[in-house]
């Protein structure tokens, strides 16, 4: 379709301020041209005046299914990027959106993710990227010109008249302040030059620190930040809504600096900025360089949106901001707006009732099948989702909102997650959604060094307290303490079923098969509920150590007859074998020690190899094979998986419809 395309019809989703500069910039491009505006109020008095000849449509959704529209600039106020981005990919339409992209790193992933699977452009509109200044100064550090880079420091401030509750900038409920709406520029400004002085693209922090002070309505009106680069270098950031700041770039080396005025405007304004770079050497002496450009500021962002759409890119080339540069600079927003505190309200599980896409969950998706477990009462998803790395509901919701879609509603947590967030992000999440009664929780307490039977009790009413929930489905002690006669804790978990606290099997996690049969031996002579149920190591790469003390892997011969026999259900975790069956492992590849330490054999790498095999047979990738291997054995065999964005999960699910006989079993694990 684009590529035949000679101009791109542009439609603008939002007809603000910005939008009527970006407006300026198609009329200022080679390749663009204004086709419409949606608008939620098209009766707006002036806004024909201020869009000349571009239709007035009502609504952005009827903009997104207008044919005569290719690509979407998305000019609307922070909290909407994302949901509208996401249904412009779908709608087949490519998206410029204003930054920041979207409020977290984890949202700009789920926006990615639905371009990546439309194979439509998205790019984040930071124009200063694409002017010919911001070129000219890469050119400046990668020639040396001021020897090597030591400190950046960036900022990017004004004064608002004042406080004005209703205004975008000052509104909580808009995700307004200076980190998300100028924060970005120092930002991405000190990780572009911090590249530059390496010879790559960008670079990434390793440290990132940062204060500000929040205001009455509980958005930030000044803050600062302190990068810290691999290397050495150290950037000063600072960004403000109410307090003006000079907003200079300042770029310190070894042999001089280089000082760049109002930098985001080039010099300028919204429409034209001549750019000027001042190069001060440590003499002291002065060169004042200009790319003299007098085309308006964002006819450039214009341009190379469309060329990348007319050849068929679903990013921006670079200097521009491509996916994983987007990606970096709201990470650091991320970890800037953490440190001081800063949580919207509309970010909070009591006002975030739809998915990332606006729409109200779904249920009865079929990409996750269901099976019985001996001892539960309702089916449960053939794969078991964990979350442990996510600390926002904003940001974990994501992920379980497309797990549940697909059908998924098994749910693995532990007490020790997140010390105990995990817990607290799924209880608001069931509650927010309403799909408790559709879930199977499986809840784990009793780790070491709190591996004691009176312990089970009372880290479970903190459990059920953080689910916001009366019982789990699933129960497991995380780990054994052979110090206690395992009769003893058999008893504590039996009382937890009687009282209805545990409403399906339970039993131990990183527990011996010996230990198991005390306990299922011990249940039946005193007439207790049998353990009915493992959570240990899975996979088709038998783990040679344990990854953390008192860990239990279960792939050995042994363990497989002794689970197949009892037709015992294993909840495996790694089941995919921590990144051993993708290209960070490989005989010749010893820089990851987990890796080599955990599943470095020959043996391994033999099931590896054959796994490849198998994977080029079937269009699969050799990780799919690994877990259809957990998925197909001959007892209940349960995979825990634990994506951590949206393309994680699609691509786990890719094992799904891969079909192994016991033939294929055996040969994959020992090539017979």
């Amino acid at each position: 379709m684009t590529s035949k395309l000679k101009k791109i019809r542009w439609g603008i989703l939002g007809p603000g301020d910005i939008a009527k500069a970006f407006a300026g910039g198609v009329a200022g491009s080679r390749n663009g041209m204004l086709a419409a505006i949606g608008a939620r109020n098209p009766g707006k008095p002036g806004l024909a005046d201020s869009f000349p000849g571009a239709r007035i449509v009502d609504g952005y959704d009827a903009l997104l299914t207008d044919p005569e529209i290719d690509a979407i600039y998305i000019a609307i106020p922070h909290p909407g990027h994302a949901q509208w981005a996401i249904r412009a990919a779908e709608a087949g339409k490519h998206v410029l959106c204003e930054k920041p992209m979207a409020l977290t790193a984890f949202e700009a992933d789920a926006m990615i993710h639905a371009a990546r699977k439309a194979g439509t452009f998205l790019g984040e509109a930071f124009m200063y990227r694409l002017h010919p200044q911001t070129l000219k100064l890469v050119e400046l550090i990668r020639s040396g010109a001021i020897g090597e880079v030591r400190m950046i420091k960036s900022s990017f401030g004004f004064a608002m008249p004042g406080f004005m509750p209703e205004h975008r900038l000052y509104a909580n409920d808009l995700a307004g302040g200076g980190i998300l709406d100028v924060g970005g520029y120092p930002v991405s400004m000190a990780r572009l030059i911090a590249g530059a002085a390496v010879g790559e693209p960008f670079a990434e922090p390793d440290k990132v620190v940062g204060a500000a002070h929040l205001g009455q309505s509980g958005v930030d009106e000044w803050a600062s930040a302190l990068l810290q680069f691999p290397g050495g270098i150290v950037a000063e950031v600072s960004c403000s809504i109410s307090l003006n700041q000079d907003n200079v770039l300042r770029i310190l080396g070894t042999k001089g600096r280089i000082e760049v005025p109002d930098f985001w405007f080039a010099g300028g304004d919204r429409n034209v900025g001549l750019g000027k770079i001042d190069v001060i050497g440590s003499d002291g002496a002065r060169q004042t360089i200009s790319v003299n450009e007098t085309r308006h500021l964002y006819a450039f962002e214009v341009d190379a949106a469309g060329d990348a759409i007319l050849a068929g890119q679903q990013e921006f080339a670079w200097p521009g901001m491509a996916w994983s540069d987007s990606l970096g600079t709201l990470r650091v927003l991320d970890k800037w707006r953490s440190v001081v505190g800063l949580e919207y309200e509309i970010e909070k599980a009591s006002r975030r009732v739809n998915t990332i896409s606006g729409r109200p969950l779904r249920s009865g998706g079929t990409v996750i099948g269901k099976r019985a477990i001996p001892g539960l009462s309702k089916p449960a998803s053939v794969v078991a989702l964990g979350f442990e790395d996510f600390r926002s509901f904003s940001s974990g919701s994501i992920l379980l909102d497309a797990f549940f879609e697909a059908g998924g509603n098994l749910f693995d947590t532990g007490f020790i997650y997140g010390a105990g967030y995990t817990e607290t992000l799924l209880g608001e999440w069931l509650k927010n959604r309403g799909v408790r009664e559709q879930s199977v929780i499986i809840g784990k307490g009793a780790h070491t060094p709190l591996c004691y039977p009176d312990v089970i009790g009372k880290q479970l009413s903190q459990t059920l307290e953080r689910l916001q929930t009366d019982h789990v489905d699933v129960y497991f002690m995380h780990r054994d303490n052979p110090d206690v006669p395992v009769g003893e804790f058999v008893d504590a978990m039996d009382r937890e079923v009687k009282a209805g606290r545990i409403r399906g099997p339970f039993g131990g996690s990183n527990w011996t098969m010996q230990r198991m049969d005390e306990a299922i031996a011990y249940a039946e002579r005193t007439g207790k509920q049998r353990p009915g149920a493992l959570s240990n190591n899975f996979s088709l790469a038998e783990m040679l150590e344990p990854i953390w003390t008192g860990c239990v892997a279960s792939a050995t011969d042994a363990w497989k007859a002794w689970l197949t026999s009892r037709q015992m259900p294993n909840f495996a975790w790694s089941s995919q074998g921590r990144g051993f069956f993708t290209d960070r492992a490989g005989r010749d590849r010893r820089d990851n020690e987990e890796l080599v330490r955990v599943w470095y054999s020959e043996k391994n790498f033999g099931r590896r190899d054959r796994a490849i095999e198998l994977a080029g047979r079937l269009g699969k990738s050799p990780i799919h094979v690994a877990l259809a291997y957990v998925l197909k054995q001959p007892f209940p065999s349960v995979p825990l998986i634990g994506p951590r964005t949206l393309a994680e999960l699609d691509d786990s699910l890719r094992a799904l419809d891969i079909q192994l006989t016991l033939a294929d079993l055996k040969w994959l694990d020992g090539g017979a």
